[in-house]
């Protein structure tokens, strides 16, 4: 599998933490009695259920679900990794394996899928974003934990493992039947098609900046010269590091706030900014367009919503998922790390995208995807305790439209009958051709 979490992708910052405070000071004689108070109930539970729960229970267990439990009680993201969870934090990052390339989470004891990983098993097999797995090589997984069910998914690459799924929308469970790969996260391939450069990015890891940067120099190198735009694919990219995310998104402006953090006290505020005296916009003013859609989250969102504030490039597609937090990851050795949120994030104009997510600036449907319309829809605002966003928007009203658009009432099989596979994308081409045609620096360029 690719990307396996307990929770979506998030825009991490990676921190070590050291908090002292000497015995005897003014701090600790300001703790709330409430506090004692409270722990004192818990340590009574503790030694009643070790005492006396019906099979014996080690301290081990008791700690890390007592710890389990209380971040659970705060957000969908923060949490205690251990094991297999501290394992998918440091691949989610840095790693490769053997799997199917394939986003989960649960949801009320099922295993749900957030996304497919590009040219992955998982994605090949069409399997989509809100499919639920039922059985693992025909065995029911229901009632296991979210790590069993990944620990059997992934395997040495080359074996088989089948799958059976449940669609909503669909009458039938799907099966489908898969051979394990070497998951490699590759998080940015790019392509030229008509005269337009398509960066497609996939995560969010260590030296995506880079490969994006990379991307636009071979873009140009192929063409000969600047491209009439650039697509920036970010859909299904579930996030990853927020410095990546800066650096990214660097690459398309000369200067201005890309992002800004603030955390509990709200005089606490991080700006972070386009380091123009580095290397400026690589793209040289071009035309770009964003893809989202509602897999588009968190790391993805600072992009997206830098690059629009900016008015540097249109979004095309739908509106994202909303994750607007960022985690801390504070590593507490032994195979063990704290991933906490500690932040929001806000775009350059002061929006957050908590629970809302980005608006396109043209809305496009994915109409070549034969289940676009019957498969739900999955966003941060569908997690149990997510933050709430603290100037709500009717996302609902917004999304509400009763007349249907001709320019999107063509079919897939009409449409795949004219070669196109990918309507968004195609859509966004003839938007950039169109753009590009009518700049005068594209007329330059071709010269």
């Amino acid at each position: 599998m690719s990307r396996f979490s307990t929770s979506l992708l998030q825009a991490s910052a990676i921190a070590a933490v050291l908090a002292i405070v000497p015995v005897g000071t003014s701090a600790m004689a300001a703790v709330d009695t409430g506090t004692y108070r409270e722990m004192s109930v818990f340590l009574d539970v503790y030694n009643r259920v070790k005492a006396e729960y019906v099979d014996k229970v080690d301290d081990k267990t008791l700690v890390k679900g007592a710890i389990d439990g209380m971040l659970a009680a705060l957000d969908p993201h923060s949490a205690y990794e251990t094991g297999l969870d501290y394992d998918n934090l440091r691949i989610q990052t840095l790693g490769s394996y053997g799997g199917l390339g394939l986003t989960v989470t649960m949801q009320d004891g099922a295993i749900k899928v957030i996304a497919p990983a590009e040219d992955t098993p998982g994605g090949r097999a069409g399997i989509k974003s809100g499919d639920y797995i039922t059985h693992i090589n025909g065995k029911l997984i229901f009632g296991q934990t979210l790590d069993e069910a990944i620990t059997q998914m992934r395997g040495p690459p080359g074996s088989k493992v089948g799958l059976t799924l449940l669609r909503p929308g669909r009458d039938k469970p799907i099966e489908v039947s898969l051979v394990r790969e070497k998951i490699v996260q590759k998080p940015v391939k790019w392509s030229v098609k008509d005269g337009v450069g398509i960066i497609n990015i996939n995560a969010f890891s260590e030296h995506t900046g880079e490969a994006v940067t990379a991307a636009i120099k071979g873009i140009q190198k192929q063409i000969g010269h600047d491209p009439l735009g650039y697509i920036v694919d970010l859909r299904d990219n579930g996030g990853g590091l927020r410095d990546e995310s800066i650096a990214v998104a660097d690459n398309f402006l000369s200067s201005g706030e890309i992002v800004s953090q603030r955390g509990r006290d709200k005089a606490d505020i991080e700006p972070f900014y386009a380091e123009s005296y580095v290397k400026g916009d690589l793209a040289h003013g071009a035309p770009i367009i964003v893809l989202t859609n509602a897999g588009t989250a968190s790391a993805s969102e600072i992009v997206a919503g830098a690059l629009q504030d900016h008015h540097r490039a249109l979004v095309m597609g739908e509106r994202s998922f909303g994750k607007g937090s960022v985690q801390t990851v504070i590593d507490l050795g032994a195979n063990a790390a704290l991933r906490l949120t500690t932040s929001r994030y806000y775009t350059p104009s002061g929006r957050s995208v908590q629970e809302g997510g980005i608006e396109p600036d043209i809305a496009v449907p994915q109409i070549s995807d034969p289940d676009y319309k019957s498969r739900p829809v999955f966003r941060e605002d569908d997690l149990r305790r997510h933050l709430i966003n603290e100037v709500k928007a009717d996302n609902a009203a917004i999304e509400e439209d009763t007349k249907t658009d001709p320019r999107f009432a063509a079919t897939p099989e009409q449409l795949k009958a004219k070669g196109i596979e990918d309507f968004q994308l195609s859509y966004a081409l003839q938007t950039i051709g169109r753009l590009g045609a009518a700049s005068p620096r594209s007329a330059t360029a071709a010269k």
